[in-house]
C-alpha cells in the first residue's frame, strides 16, 4: 500500500512540475504574440463600450493596462494577477474572464465526454468488425468510409447533418444549448441532451477513425499470433477467440490512442460549437479572437493547456491500473 501511494505520488509530483512548465511556457508565448499583434486593448476596449471618452479616461485606460510599460514588465503584472485568480474582464462580454470560462467549460466538457465516449465506442466496435472480416467486403467498405471522415473537415460535416437532421427532418434543433426563450433552471435534462446529440455525435465522427483503423490492424496481428493459431486448432470460433483474447490484447492500444486524442478532440470542438451555435469554450475563443478579445482569447488558451494536461496526466494514471507491465516498469 505504502509503495503504491509512493508511485503515485511520485508521478503526480513529475506530472505537476511538467505542467507548471509547460503553463509558464504557453502563457509566455501567448503574450509575446499577442503583445506583437498590431491588435490595440484598450481601443478594443473602448469600441466595446460602445460610447465615446474623453482623452483623460483613455490615459487612465492605458494606465490600467499598462500600455507604457515594458513588455517584461507587463508579462510579470499580469503573472501575478493570474496568480490571485484574475484573468481580467472580458472586452465584449463585460465580465470577469473567470466566469465566462467557469460558465462555458461546463458545457464544453459535456459535449467532448459524450463525444468521447461515442468515438471511442463506434471505433472500437468497427476497429473490431473490421479485423474479423479482414479482406472481406465489410472490412473494405468500413475502410473506406474511415478514409473519407478522416479527410472530411470538421464543419463541413457539421453542416451536412445540421440541413439534414435538423432543418429538413427537424429531429434536432438547430443549435444552441438549450431551447430558446426558457430560462436555465427551467431546462430539463432531456432538453439539454437533445441539444447535444447531433454536435456530440458530428464530433464523434472526426475522431473514430483512427481508432478503428488502428484497432483493425492491432486485431490482424493478434489473430496471426501463435496462441491464436492454438485456439484455432482447438476448435474455438472466431467471436469467441475475439472475446477470449483479442479484446484483451487491442484494448489498451485503443486506449492509449483515444487519450491521445484527447487534445485533436477538443481543437475539433471549436469548430463544432461554432457550426451548432453551442455556447462553449470553443465558440468563446472563437468570439474572442474574431473580436480581439485579449484577456479572454489569454484566459480561454491557458484553461485549454491545463485541460489537454490534466487528461494526459489521468490517462498515464489508468495505464498503470490498466496494464501492469507498465506499472512495474514505472516502479
Amino acid at each position: 500500500m505504502k509503495g503504491t501511494l509512493g508511485r503515485l505520488a511520485r508521478i503526480f509530483f513529475t506530472y505537476s512540475v511538467k505542467v507548471i512548465s509547460l503553463l509558464l511556457a504557453v502563457s509566455a508565448i501567448s503574450f509575446v504574440l499577442i503583445s506583437a499583434s498590431p491588435v490595440d486593448p484598450v481601443q478594443q476596449y473602448i469600441l466595446g463600450l460602445g460610447t465615446t471618452i474623453s482623452p483623460e479616461q483613455r490615459a487612465e485606460m492605458e494606465d490600467y493596462w499598462g500600455v507604457d510599460e515594458p513588455p517584461l514588465q507587463r508579462y510579470f503584472g499580469w503573472l501575478s494577477e493570474l496568480l490571485h485568480g484574475n484573468f481580467g474582464e472580458s472586452a465584449i462580454y463585460r465580465r470577469p474572464v473567470a466566469d465566462i470560462i467557469r460558465e462555458r467549460f461546463a458545457n464544453s466538457l459535456a459535449l467532448m465526454l459524450c463525444a468521447w465516449v461515442l468515438s471511442a465506442v463506434i471505433g472500437f466496435g468497427l476497429g473490431c468488425i473490421m479485423g474479423m472480416y479482414h479482406g472481406r467486403l465489410p472490412d473494405g467498405i468500413l475502410k473506406k468510409i474511415c478514409y473519407i471522415l478522416s479527410a472530411i473537415p470538421t464543419f463541413w460535416l457539421g453542416l451536412v447533418l445540421l440541413l439534414v437532421f435538423s432543418v429538413r427532418l427537424r429531429w434536432f434543433p438547430i443549435g444552441f444549448s438549450s431551447p430558446i426563450g426558457v430560462l436555465n433552471e427551467n431546462v430539463t435534462i432531456w432538453q439539454k441532451l437533445h441539444h447535444l446529440i447531433l454536435p456530440a455525435f458530428t464530433l464523434s465522427l472526426m475522431s473514430f477513425a483512427n481508432i478503428a483503423l488502428h484497432t483493425r490492424q492491432k486485431l490482424i496481428d493478434v489473430q496471426g499470433s501463435e496462441y491464436v493459431l492454438f485456439a484455432k486448432a482447438r476448435g474455438e470460433g472466431k467471436w469467441t477467440i475475439l472475446r477470449r483474447h483479442g479484446v484483451r490484447n487491442i484494448l489498451l492500444p485503443a486506449l492509449s490512442l483515444q487519450f491521445a486524442s484527447f487534445a485533436e478532440l477538443f481543437g475539433d470542438s471549436v469548430m463544432a460549437e461554432n457550426v451548432f451555435s453551442y455556447p462553449g469554450l470553443g465558440s468563446a475563443v472563437s468570439a474572442a479572437g474574431l473580436n480581439s478579445d485579449v484577456p479572454l482569447l489569454l484566459g480561454v488558451t491557458l484553461f485549454s493547456a491545463l485541460f489537454v494536461c490534466t487528461g494526459n496526466m489521468v490517462a498515464n494514471l489508468l495505464y498503470g491500473v490498466v496494464d501492469p507491465q507498465i506499472r512495474e516498469v514505472g516502479e
